[in-house]
């Protein structure tokens, strides 16, 4: 995680000080994030922190609020991990937290992924709806009948500029921080095309059990490969894939065993980053994208 450099707010009328997470802060983080009913693991904190610039609301050595910053090269940026814990709410907490986020942002534009709860406090910021982002998730059971696709395998490191390259056309920004990460730390699979990767997707231990995302390709069926490969290593495992509703792979999903158990309204502040013709048809994180 890169320091981010925010003064100390502290002040004799609010004992609350907004400071740049650190590693001391990573069990305050947790707890409030089961607090919430957010099932993140300390390694899932890790993982997103050493990509973005973390916050935190400081209350004489409790963490009661969080916040990060995760920057895609000069443009663009997304934001997320925004918690405050409920005895906090409602004292301005989350527009301090919003305010540090806009400022470590910049000029760039920013994307999120709201909550019902947290969509007026980022409309007063700016932000517009753009998509809503479906989750599913449950127990995976693997289907006998599947017949494995032979254009995909598994990613090789060699692949890895391609993935790069198709990641890069399906979102408009440059992840290779994030790619890179997930890459090691899951298993990856590619989808060739004349020998070439035209699609890539990414399950690895998140939360609960496995996430599958990032998931790109050029279209549905190719999407359905890739997702139907990693699940194939991830039978009897708790699975979750979050995926816009425009994608086409909700009904599928569910009849999987992967059933919606939530949503959240996608915004942006700012302009979209320019995509295609690749798509991105589910996500490593919410917070992340």
């Amino acid at each position: 995680m890169e320091a981010a450099t925010l003064p100390d707010r502290r002040s004799r009328t609010d004992p609350v000080a907004l400071v740049p997470f650190a590693p001391a802060h990573r069990d305050g983080a947790l707890a409030l994030s089961r607090e919430m009913s957010w099932p993140y693991r300390i390694e899932d904190w890790d993982f997103a922190l050493q990509l973005g610039r973390g916050f935190v609301l400081e209350c004489d050595g409790a963490v009661i609020g969080t916040a990060a910053c995760f920057p895609y090269g000069e443009s663009h940026a997304t934001v997320g991990m925004i918690i405050v814990a409920k005895a906090a709410q409602g004292r301005g907490y989350g527009t301090r937290l919003m305010q540090a986020l806009l400022m470590e942002a910049g000029p760039r534009s920013i994307l999120l992924n709201s909550t019902a709860e947290g969509c007026a406090l980022y409309e007063r910021y700016g932000f517009v709806p753009v998509g809503t982002l479906l989750q599913h998730q449950g127990g995976y059971t693997a289907r006998a009948a599947v017949v494995p696709d032979d254009r995909v395998r598994a990613l090789a490191p060699a692949d890895l500029d391609a993935v790069l390259r198709l990641d890069r056309a399906a979102t408009g920004l440059d992840r290779r921080p994030l790619v890179e990460r997930l890459a090691v730390s899951g298993e990856g699979y590619v989808l060739l095309r004349d020998g070439l990767p035209a699609g890539y997707a990414i399950a690895r231990l998140f939360g609960r059990g496995h996430v599958v995302g990032p998931v790109v390709a050029e279209g549905v069926p190719e999407a359905r490969s890739l997702i139907e490969a990693a699940l194939a290593r991830l039978d009897g495992r708790f699975v979750r894939i979050d995926t816009a509703a425009e994608s086409g792979l909700s009904s599928w999903l569910a009849a999987l065993g992967l059933p919606q158990v939530g949503d959240a309204l996608t915004m942006v502040r700012g302009t979209r980053p320019p995509a295609g013709p690749t798509r991105v048809f589910a996500l490593s994180n919410q917070s992340l994208n």
